[in-house]
């Protein structure tokens, strides 16, 4: 190429260069006015300052630094020797040398994957800096000084959340694989990224809803929630679906589904592999699933009590359409805290039609309920209340707190991933149901926050329900509960001690391998995992109680079969949906459909 060529191509680089970063100038002017009107629409509202009500918490904590002044000193003069020894170790590899790396990220950790981030002293010095000060501050938030349990916790939480948007990675100047892409598509990386974000701020009307999914990929009927079945019975905050058979006969008495309302039911029935409810269908059982309507200012009258109302009314329902005194109940998550409720009622007023129940991942006490705990105190509750002036919690608050629970993941890699690198995310069918968020009922969301995770009524036996005052020793009867390992949601240990507290309940404590969500998905034709049971309910602990179980391989599914059966009666011919309720619509149903960004 002679010079003139080299020339003309280098000038042709540099106005498509250009002509892209007016473009990234332009849209970004367009998202900058999307934020401002959606904020300007807020205005009648006053910004809250420290919503989170971080403040109290940080000036405490600042206090027991200042009165443990040694354990600071040492915390820090250790971070200072490391950083000293780093910026030496940089300088003799700039100058040649061999030196091994100070700190490595986890395994895990998928911000520091390019290779630049190692082979290049630069990049790899701002990383092992930058993991070195995440470490030095996290550690310091953990241990320095006594601080409440609870305090502690939220210390932590925030500091880890600082620390995650503080990544190098995060930041378009200090992130090699963004530089490399911008140079070589001449930012049309940053065209498509900040189209994407303008979209993403257009979808949540002023706000930031990242996309972790093809959105357009899946739908609901098509893709996931495809198990045949009816819609047999509705109410204002409900769908009843009752699932075809997919053999001759079936066990008589029926298996009736309460799903959390704070997400869709069908992570439940997610794919053809994945199933929970195909699966129970092809053991013998009839299985209704609820299906919550997804909120808005029509269920603003809505309670805890008129959500068990509706449930009562559905358990009828189930019962009528297959000619049964008794059911069986399952639930997950937050449902499973209302079957808890619903146990305990039925125990007091003697209310015999469930035959048994089973409990996914349901936390009954919540002295330490998990991550999410650290959002809730008198005046987190007062914001989260001013967020629902409507009459509900619009569903991309639910669904920012349980992404600021990984950040790193659910927020910053896909900022990355979007918008600066400019890449559609990856189709994927969990993280589509995740992005499907639910608005709560404000009435029904501030009882579950107030009672339970602030008050700890259910624990103190002073749990309000439907004019009773309820306990977990009302609870009677068969109960299946199951925990996982790696849960930070509803963690294992707290569980464990919900489910030892149903004294007068004939309890199967099992722990099943991996988290909140794979570890209850679990189907034992994947062959992956493990599970532990052990009926007794008598140690203190969860790691006392560990001691004296057995490992078992693969899905805990095949455990908890034989012993549903053993609750579900003689076998009977199998039911078609509808035969008695007749059917309203072919399942999933029109509630599950409602998605929040379409309103």
């Amino acid at each position: 190429m002679s010079d003139r060529d080299a020339m003309e191509a280098w000038m042709a680089e540099s106005a498509e260069f250009t002509q892209n970063m007016a473009q990234v100038s332009e849209t970004s002017a367009e998202i900058w006015s999307t934020f401002l009107g959606a904020q300007a629409a807020k205005s009648e509202h006053p910004t809250r300052i420290d919503p989170l009500n971080t403040l109290p918490s940080f000036t405490n904590f600042a206090k027991v630094l200042a009165d443990n002044p040694q354990e600071l000193t040492a915390a820090t003069m250790a971070w200072w020797q490391a950083q000293a020894d780093l910026w030496q170790g940089a300088w003799s590899r700039w100058l040649g040398d061999a030196t091994e790396p100070m700190v490595e990220p986890a395994r895990s950790d998928k911000r520091f994957k390019h290779e630049q981030w190692s082979e290049n002293v630069l990049f790899d010095y701002l990383k092992q800096s930058y993991l070195l000060t995440s470490s030095y501050l996290q550690g310091t938030a953990h241990s320095v000084g006594d601080l409440p349990p609870q305090e502690r916790k939220k210390i932590e939480f925030y500091t880890r959340t600082f620390v995650e948007a503080m990544s190098p990675s995060n930041f378009f100047a200090l992130n090699p694989e963004v530089l490399e892409a911008t140079a070589a598509q001449k930012g049309q990386n940053l065209v498509r990224g900040l189209k994407m974000m303008l979209q993403d701020m257009e979808r949540g009307k002023g706000e930031l809803i990242i996309r972790q999914t093809d959105m357009d990929a899946f739908e609901v009927g098509r893709d996931m929630a495809i198990s045949p079945g009816s819609v047999v019975y509705q109410n204002n905050v409900l769908q009843l679906i009752q699932y075809a058979p997919t053999t001759e006969q079936v066990h008589a008495k029926p298996l009736m589904f309460i799903p959390p309302w704070i997400n869709k039911y069908y992570v439940l029935d997610l794919n053809e592999k994945k199933s929970m409810m195909k699966w129970l269908v092809a053991q013998g059982f009839t299985v209704f699933m609820v299906s919550w309507v997804n909120p808005d200012e029509r269920q603003a009258a809505e309670t805890w009590d008129s959500y068990m109302d509706a449930l009562s009314d559905a358990m009828d329902a189930a019962l009528k359409e297959t000619g049964q005194k008794k059911l069986n109940l399952a639930s997950y998550c937050i449902g499973g805290t209302m079957v808890g409720s619903i146990l305990a009622h039925a125990g007091k007023k003697k209310d015999t039609r469930i035959a048994s129940a089973t409990l996914f991942t349901a936390q009954l006490d919540f002295a330490d309920a998990g991550e999410l705990q650290v959002f809730v105190d008198d005046k987190t509750i007062d914001a989260v209340d001013a967020e629902m002036e409507k009459g509900y919690l619009p569903a991309e608050k639910m669904a920012s707190a349980f992404n600021m629970l990984r950040s790193a993941d659910l927020i910053w890699g896909y900022v990355v991933n979007n918008y600066m690198l400019g890449k559609d995310p990856f189709p994927f069918d969990l993280l589509y149901w995740n992005a499907d968020s639910t608005a709560m009922p404000a009435r029904v969301h501030h009882f579950y926050l107030e009672t339970f995770y602030r008050n700890n009524a259910f624990v103190k036996g002073e749990l309000p329900v439907k004019g009773e005052v309820v306990s977990l020793a009302d609870i009677t009867g068969p109960v299946y509960h199951v925990a996982t390992r790696e849960d930070h949601i509803a963690p294992a240990h707290s569980v464990y001690r919900g489910a030892g507290m149903m004294t007068k309940a004939d309890v199967r404590f099992v722990l099943a391998g991996s988290g909140h969500i794979a570890g209850v998905v679990n189907p034992p034709a994947a062959e992956k995992y493990q599970y532990w049971v052990n009926e007794d309910l008598e140690p203190a602990t969860l790691d006392e109680w560990m001691l004296k179980t057995q490992e078992h391989p693969g899905s805990w599914w095949q455990d908890w079969a034989p012993w549903l059966a053993s609750h579900s009666g003689r076998m009977v011919k199998a039911r078609e949906p509808g035969q008695k309720l007749g059917v309203i619509e072919p399942a999933p149903g029109s509630f599950v459909r409602i998605r929040f960004d379409q309103r």
